[in-house]
């Protein structure tokens, strides 16, 4: 009796349960006047290699919650336009969803959308025996979006991804009807740079899944740090047999402080698992968007440990409605089992969830589904011309005029402009950048919006960093002190040295930091400079005292040569100014004033003209006043040695006027050799910018070359002149010409002597002054010396001016040597 009671008690309750299940449905299929197709990824495939094709069971992989919201998504947009009135008034939208848990093994599902009857006949005859699919929404990764769009490219059937973010799927010669409600990669990557640019980080490591999404990530990073301070110290890329513990190890020896996860959520989360671990901290993490709002790691017990965690995501956008299409949807008793309409991959063991379990899932990507099948329905409302209470039902739809339709949606939704650009990409949109408080959550303190311009914020008050307070710094080398440049140390630009700027010299960190600017030659800088100074120029104007005081001399000497021409042409006739040269004294006394007139030139700015002037004159004639005296010291020594012992040299020397010979040889050759020096290189304007970096001091540039010749000459007459001289020294006591002649020698040596020591060790403006005071100071030698104590005989001492004088003093000479 037992026994039937219990069998009675059993069959109650299957036919109770037989009775909740008399309707079956379906969450991926609804019947509809158009069909929308849906791809999502509500499995994950664990890669697995078979020896034959098989095609792959998606619901005895593992589950994605996530996806299963967006899946969820899709079918609650639909309901919602099937129930409004506006969008497509008696019209309904159906649908037709699989899990595409993997890119190779699970293509049924997708050729299952692009049949028709069975049967797939691309292009069989135009516009006829195609699917009844008018879209297709996803896929979400990027690699299942490139394995599957080829095959709806060919009859132009749109395929809206909502998460595929791989920069080469807005190539419309490869895709024309591909679009998506996600921006592309080179967007997250950009927002990604500013995040790392605001805070200063410049030594990161960029960590990417192995595949084409991530792949086009760190393609895009490395091309956008090229021309910026960031640099790229490691990348790695992840998959499933990856040494997690090796990038940690290789990461810390690096000493890198920020770390960029780009790949996908569920490596990614195994990433950062792998991180907690292994007991990694200090470490600054910026996520991508597929990654930042994982409601999973937040869980995580010790991920306060790993140290700061920002990131970049979908903005999350409240869907009216969601929640509750969730709690009706999930209410109901679902007998998969009992559907015999199922196909392979409408699957997806999920009785067991919540409503709650599902609502509070990451809700990334969610308003992308939304957009999408929107779009999809805003493209069938224009292209079957509805009106307020009906659409055209005479109208033949086919995937390509949707498409055409798609590009130019032009609606608001839940106050978002959704647009469309010319590659497919939306031009609505923006981006969030988050921060992991303490709390759990994924706190946003920041934002990046694309359209209609480009603005980025970020509040870092609101970040608590694993510092306490200081924002981390992630550096290969400190930053140089202000004036040091940095020279490279390796092969990054990031790692470098730190090298003082040498005087004349600056650094512009803004220019370029690696190299020291040399300053222009009329500017000087001091060690370690941001910028140059502009050099005082420096010349001894002819306002100087100095200047002055040595051209009033140069007049006097003018003047005095004029006073002692005139005394010697009155006193002609006397010994004394025959013994002094006679004639040649006249030629002396005009090349004295013609020599003076280098003075002059010395002083206010040097010009070519200047430059020659202050040294011709000088050269030119004063080879003729040594030659002068040369030949007078010749005469001396003649007269008193060497006519009694060579009389056929001094009769020659008389006749022929060897003297006068002489110095038209010197002047002639001297001015040749100027001639010929000025030609090829003249004397010219010089700025000394060496020995005072904060100076230029203005003075002639000499040639050593061309200058050598006419220094020579005048190094032999004078060398003549000493030597002649001096072999005359002991000339009578009061014919003393000779000694006279050899006294100035030895004051004109001692003066260019002192000034070429000067010369040498001083560069100062002042080294003209020297050189107009040498110059004037070798013509008084000679007037002061040699010819003023004659005019003193002239004018004091008249006795010894006497021929009588003068034969006594050669007669007892003669008597003397000849003894």
């Amino acid at each position: 009796m037992k026994h039937v009671l219990a069998s009675l008690c059993l069959l109650g309750a299957f036919l109770d349960a037989l009775a909740q299940c008399t309707v079956p449905v379906s969450e991926f299929q609804l019947d509809g006047d158009y069909l929308l197709g849906g791809v999502f990824d509500i499995h994950h495939s664990v890669t697995v290699y078979h020896d034959r094709p098989e095609a792959i069971n998606c619901s005895s992989q593992p589950f994605i919650l996530s996806s299963y919201r967006r899946f969820q998504l899709m079918r609650f947009s639909v309901e919602e336009i099937n129930n409004s009135t506006n969008l497509l008034p008696n019209v309904s939208l159906g649908y037709e969803i699989f899990d595409h848990c993997s890119d190779t093994d699970n293509f049924p599902g997708i050729l299952k959308l692009l049949s028709v009857n069975g049967l797939i006949q691309p292009w069989a005859e135009p516009h006829k025996k195609l699917s009844k699919i008018m879209a297709v929404v996803g896929p979400f990764s990027s690699t299942n979006t490139l394995t599957i769009a080829p095959l709806f490219m060919m009859d132009f059937i749109p395929l809206i991804s909502y998460g595929a973010a791989f920069s080469a799927l807005e190539e419309k010669e490869r895709f024309p009807s591909f679009l998506r409600t996600v921006h592309a990669n080179k967007n997250v990557i950009e927002v990604i740079v500013n995040i790392v640019q605001h805070f200063n980080w410049r030594w990161v490591a960029f960590i990417n899944s192995d595949n084409t999404f991530g792949e086009d990530g760190r393609d895009l990073f490395i091309k956008r740090i090229k021309d910026t301070e960031i640099c790229l110290a490691y990348t790695k890329s992840l998959n499933d047999n990856t040494d997690f513990s090796l990038i940690f190890k290789q990461i810390e020896a690096q000493r890198i402080h920020l770390i960029i996860v780009f790949a996908q959520k569920l490596m990614a989360e195994a990433f950062i698992e792998s991180a907690i671990k292994l007991n990694v901290t200090n470490k600054v993490w910026i996520a991508g968007d597929t990654w930042s709002l994982s409601k999973r790691l937040h869980k995580e017990k010790g991920i306060k440990n790993i140290g700061t965690v920002l990131g970049v995501s979908q903005p999350v956008v409240t869907i009216p409605g969601f929640s509750d299409f969730i709690y009706s949807s999930e209410s109901q008793t679902h007998c998969e089992n009992a559907e015999q309409n199922m196909l392979c991959n409408q699957v997806c063991n999920c009785s067991s969830l919540s409503p709650e379990e599902i609502l509070a899932v990451d809700p990334s990507y969610s308003f992308p589904v939304y957009s999408a099948v929107h779009a999809i329905a805003h493209a069938l409302h224009n292209t079957l011309q509805c009106g307020v209470d009906k659409c055209n039902g005479n109208i033949t739809v086919y995937p390509y005029m949707v498409l055409a339709e798609l590009k130019k949606s032009n609606f608001t939704l839940l106050n978002q402009q959704i647009q469309f650009d010319g590659n497919g990409d939306p031009r609505f949109g923006s981006y969030s950048i988050v921060f992991w408080n303490h709390s759990g959550d994924a706190e946003e303190i920041g934002f990046y919006k694309l359209h209609p311009s480009v603005k980025f914020f970020i509040n870092k008050t609101n970040i608590h960093w694993y510092t306490k307070g200081e924002v981390p710094i992630s550096l290969c080398s400190p930053e140089c002190a202000v004036g040091f440049a940095k020279n490279p140390d390796g092969i990054h630009k990031c790692c470098f040295k730190c090298a003082i700027c040498p005087n004349g010299t600056y650094i512009n960190i803004t220019e370029d930091p690696y190299k020291c600017i040399n300053c222009k030659e009329t500017e000087w800088s001091a060690a370690g400079s941001t910028s140059c100074n502009l050099r005082e120029v420096e010349y001894i104007p002819f306002t100087d005292s100095g200047a002055i005081l040595i051209m009033v001399s140069a007049l006097a000497l003018v003047g005095l040569t004029l006073a002692m021409s005139v005394l010697f042409a009155i006193n002609y006739n006397t010994p004394v100014v025959r013994s002094a040269g006679g004639p040649m004294c006249f030629l002396i006394f005009g090349c004295f004033s013609l020599c003076s007139l280098s003075v002059f030139f010395y002083f206010d700015k040097p010009t070519v003209s200047f430059c020659i002037l202050r040294f011709l004159p000088f050269l030119l004639f004063y080879t003729v006043c040594l030659a002068c005296f040369v030949v007078r010291s010749f005469q001396i020594v003649c007269i008193f040695k060497m006519a009694a012992k060579f009389p056929k040299l001094h009769t020659w020397w008389m006749k022929y006027h060897g003297q006068w010979l002489v110095i038209t040889v010197a002047f002639v050759t001297q001015a040749l050799l100027l001639l010929f020096g000025y030609t090829f290189s003249p004397s010219k304007p010089y700025n000394e910018t060496v020995e005072y970096p904060d100076k230029i001091i203005l003075g002639c540039d000499i040639n050593l070359k061309a200058s050598s010749g006419p220094v020579v000459l005048l190094l032999s007459l004078c060398s003549l002149c000493f030597i002649f001289s001096y072999m005359g020294k002991d000339l009578p006591k009061n014919y003393n010409e000779a000694k006279a002649i050899t006294f100035c020698l030895l004051l004109l040596i001692l003066t260019w002597i002192i000034f070429a020591t000067e010369y040498l060790l001083y560069h100062g403006k002042n080294i003209q002054t020297l050189n107009a005071l040498a110059v004037l100071s070798s013509l008084y030698s000679f007037l002061l010396w040699y010819f003023l104590p004659k005019c003193y005989i002239i004018i004091f001492q008249p006795h010894r001016n006497t021929q009588e004088y003068f034969q006594g003093l050669i007669q007892n000479y003669t008597k003397t040597i000849s003894q």
